[in-house]
């Protein structure tokens, strides 16, 4: 197959520019670079997929000898998922730099209307959590079990020493 040459030569100015425009410092340019880069690919599949045929369902035919191949149709569909997906992310973060940006000296420290009711519960769980530990403690002591130094639980064990015998 001859590739049309205004198709390599479009496809070649693509995958430059977007490549070029990449480069940049912005997220904006990085975007459209981006989707520069997307849509060079999707022409370079496009290009070296082979001649248009036909429909690769119908087979045992006098059609089969000009039947397209079906990968190529594949590969651009899962490239333009990925460059949708991408596009997204970074819509995302170039929303999400603006409106830092827009906050100026406050940055992600917005003010919290709950903030204190928050504070309450945590101090409450951590108190909670505290005397969960206690009570275990207190349950293996009474069980003849200890703590090694790593404050993990030693099984009792018939043939060590408990008590007076261990010193």
């Amino acid at each position: 197959m001859n590739a049309s040459l205004t198709l390599v030569v479009l496809m070649a100015v693509m995958y430059a520019s977007g490549v070029y425009v990449m480069l940049e410092r912005s997220l904006t340019r990085v975007l459209i670079g981006f989707l520069l880069v997307g849509n060079a690919t999707n022409l370079l599949i496009f290009i070296m997929s082979g001649r248009p045929g036909s429909s690769p369902i119908v087979t045992g035919t006098s059609l089969d000898d000009s039947m397209a191949d079906p990968v190529p149709q594949v590969l651009m569909l899962t490239a333009i998922v990925i460059n949708f997906g991408i596009t997204a992310l970074l819509l995302a973060l170039i929303y999400r730099s603006w409106w830092l940006a827009r906050l100026g000296d406050e940055g992600d420290d917005v003010g919290d209307e709950h903030a204190e009711e928050t504070a309450d519960e945590t101090e409450a769980a951590l108190r909670s959590s505290t005397d969960d530990d206690d009570a275990v403690q207190d349950s293996l002591e009474e069980l003849g079990r200890g703590t090694d130094d790593s404050g993990a639980p030693v099984p009792a064990d018939s043939s060590a020493p408990t008590g007076e015998d261990a010193r």
